[in-house]
Parts: C-alpha cells; sequence; structure tokens
C-alpha cells in the first residue's frame, strides 16, 4: 500500500482501530469510496471477444445450410445372395421439411451477423430459428411421407428392404441444436 502524498490528501482517510480503553492501529487508507468505485468497474473486455458466440452462430447457421442438402434418410435393399445392396437417398431439400431447415439456417446466419456487424446479443434472436429447425429435422424423421417410409420387409439372407436415417439428419439435428444452444450463451454470457 502506498503512503498518501501531499497532492492526494484528500483521497487518504484517517483509520483508527479503538478499544473502550485505548487506540490500537492507526493508518491512512484510501477513501472509501475510491475502494467502492475500483470494485463497481466493470473490467475492459476487448471488442474482438465479445463477438465469439455471434461468429459461432453464425457458423452453426450456415453449417445447417449445408446439411440441408445431404441425405437425411433412404430406403435399403440388401442381398446376401448377389452380395450387395440398392440404396435410394433423400435428400434433405427434396422435402418440405428440409427447406423449411434451409430456411431457418439462412435466418441463423442472418442473425449471427448482425450479431457480428451490430450488437453481439442480435445474435441470440437466433434461438427461434434453431428450435424450429429442431422441431422441424425432428418432424422429418417422425411424420414420414407414405406407405414407402414405413415399409420393412426382412426375408432373412436372402433379401432384406427398409428405411434408413442418413448422417446429414443426424448432422442437421446436432447443428440445430448448436444454433440454439450458442444463440443462448450470446444472451446469457459475456464472452
Amino acid at each position: 500500500m502506498r503512503s498518501p502524498q501531499h497532492s492526494d490528501l484528500r483521497r487518504w482517510e484517517r483509520f483508527k482501530v479503538t478499544t473502550p480503553l485505548r487506540t490500537v492501529g492507526e493508518a491512512a487508507v484510501p477513501a472509501y469510496i475510491d475502494r467502492v468505485a475500483e470494485d463497481l468497474q466493470p473490467t475492459p473486455v476487448k471488442p474482438a471477444t465479445r463477438r465469439r458466440y455471434a461468429l459461432a452462430v453464425t457458423v452453426a447457421g450456415a453449417l445447417l445450410v449445408l446439411c440441408a442438402i445431404l441425405p437425411w434418410a433412404g430406403l435399403e435393399a440388401r442381398s446376401a445372395l448377389i452380395g450387395g445392396g440398392v440404396a435410394s437417398d433423400v435428400r434433405g431439400i427434396d422435402d418440405a421439411f428440409g427447406v423449411y431447415t434451409l430456411i431457418a439456417g439462412l435466418a441463423a446466419v442472418v442473425c449471427g451477423l448482425a450479431g457480428l456487424l451490430a450488437r453481439p446479443r442480435l445474435a441470440a434472436l437466433a434461438v427461434l430459428p434453431g428450435a424450429a429447425a429442431v422441431s422441424v429435422v425432428v418432424m422429418f424423421l417422425t411424420s414420414g411421407s407414405g406407405l414407402r417410409d414405413r415399409i420393412s420387409i426382412d426375408l432373412g439372407e436372402m433379401l432384406s428392404i427398409g428405411p434408413v436415417v442418413r448422417f446429414g439428419w443426424f448432422a442437421a439435428l446436432a447443428c440445430s441444436v448448436a444454433v440454439v444452444v450458442l444463440s443462448a450463451l450470446a444472451l446469457f454470457r459475456r464472452a
């Protein structure tokens, strides 16, 4: 602790510790206002680190757009007699749910870019298209589009026909959940 100088005596106070019988200690300490003011000052945050979550929301939204064009499901037929199989894949954008996911991903990218360019908390608005994308991706799998999605034939090693979920659906689900989580973090956390 530094001692008071003549120029800043007004910012220092004399502090006495007394008992009923005598003075135990006496010292010069910084004024109470100066100590409180130091505690109430926010820590300086670098401008670049504030926008980390906005950038992450933008990247997750762009990946969601990319996942909308990947294969989400398919119908696969396998036979041990010929030693192979045949598959017919459905991309995300081949179905209305995939188009909705693509639009939600574009909206998340726009929200993330708004957070990057204007205010970082604007990236938190991406929670809405992210939540919509999660529900749309789940509805793609649960609602189905007819008998073709429900058919499953297993005749042992001779022939096996059934619907399969492809990697694009899992990637779209992961990206939409990432958009929701990152946009919530953009709102509640200070990066």
